[in-house]
């Protein structure tokens, strides 16, 4: 069986606080007519500091869809590598291991994908495949664990590189004043992930089995709108409540596979807001404890759409991991409205090699703590390992 071994993550080096996101939209909707609303549903979220690709000022300025998309060309370039080099190293695999590449982004567009970049730039093999994925928003993350477990069945000691580039803060639309729209530019941050499936051996997830679920009729609930402007986004007041509709799949997906979606060892979910984890523990009948590396992505980094699985994954690594052979699920949640879900047991580091406990570092400690890297991050950024 595949394993999903240690992701790394990072986010930018630009911050902006819950006071800020507050005083920001006082300022700039100061007229709105439910401007008390948006402010009581940002509050709410539970998000305390968001990472941005760039400066606040530039970030609510709005240049035109050609600029930006260059902007997120330009920063995906810059910023991806280093987090890929990571990734790789976590596992242990070199870039000519690598059999396929699904890179997962819903945030910038590229075409050649940004696979073809990195497999040109990288030291990966020409023949290695690729598998963009850029209409499953924040599911994607999922999404992407699925493709990979169903790659390495199809082609045993296969390995497969994941790559999620969200950089949310690219959409954020001036014009745009619903109070769903104005509710998002007060959630979503920007973040980077990569992590490696390797068909054989590996520390993490070994997954077992995955699936998918479409809730009928629900396509219009979380959509973007495209216009000369780029990307707008589209959010149903229905969409906190849509947990009732998706722990049936989560809890039926558990049971073909023998196991009780109520008494897992471990939870990897997408944390789209509290309300979505609140609904999780009452449906699933579990403790709100269980879904903390979710949570702690939420306050600290905000919504960062199919990064969120894979930085919560890191924290769990960061936290020592689970106990060998503990069940678990990871599962992302988006557009459609769609679950992407997976199982899997917790596969420890061999005795031998100990465990190390992953810390987040600062970038004038990467050249220290990683002197084999060629690559660095741009000033400020944070990576988690």
């Amino acid at each position: 069986m595949a394993t999903l071994c240690r992701p790394a993550v990072a986010v930018p080096e630009h911050v902006i606080t819950l006071d800020e996101t507050l005083d920001l939209a006082r300022t700039l909707h100061a007229g709105h007519p439910r401007l008390g609303l948006v402010l009581r549903l940002i509050e709410n979220t539970g998000v305390r500091t968001r990472h941005l690709v760039q400066p606040i000022e530039q970030t609510l300025t709005h240049p035109g869809f050609t600029v930006r998309n260059r902007v997120y060309e330009r920063e995906a370039k810059a910023r991806v590598p280093a987090v890929v080099e990571r990734a790789l190293a976590n596992a242990e695999v070199p870039a000519r291991d690598i059999d396929l590449i699904v890179y997962v982004s819903c945030t910038g567009f590229m075409m050649p994908s940004m696979t073809a970049w990195l497999i040109n730039t990288m030291g990966f093999r020409s023949d290695t495949r690729q598998v963009p994925i850029a209409q499953l928003g924040c599911a994607a993350g999922g999404a992407a664990v699925n493709r990979a477990h169903d790659f390495c069945r199809a082609y045993p000691g296969a390995n497969v590189l994941i790559v999620a580039c969200e950089f949310c803060s690219l959409c954020y639309q001036p014009s745009d004043l619903g109070v769903g729209s104005l509710l998002s530019n007060g959630l979503f941050g920007d973040a980077i992930a990569a992590v490696v499936m390797r068909g054989h051996g590996g520390t993490g997830v070994r997954v077992e089995r995955n699936g998918s679920h479409l809730v009928p009729d629900t396509e219009n609930w979380i959509s973007y709108g495209v216009e000369d402007t780029g990307f707008h986004f589209q959010l149903d007041k229905r969409v906190p409540g849509t947990m009732e509709l998706l722990a049936p799949a989560l809890r039926g997906l558990a049971g073909q596979h023998g196991w009780d979606a109520s008494g897992l060892g471990f939870y990897i979910v997408h944390a789209g807001g509290p309300r979505i984890l609140d609904d999780l523990c009452r449906f699933l009948d579990v403790e709100p404890a269980v879904f903390r590396y979710s949570r702690a992505t939420l306050t600290e980094r905000g919504n960062i759409a199919s990064a969120v699985v894979f930085d919560a994954l890191a924290r769990l690594f960061a936290d020592g991991g689970a106990p060998e052979g503990a069940p678990g699920l990871i599962a992302g949640f988006g557009p459609g409205i769609t679950a992407e879900m997976s199982l899997g047991s917790w596969v420890g580091a061999p005795a031998d090699r100990g465990h190390n406990r992953p810390r987040a570092v600062a970038t004038s400690d990467i050249a220290l703590v990683h002197q084999s890297a060629p690559r660095r991050f741009p000033a400020g950024t944070t990576i988690t390992e």
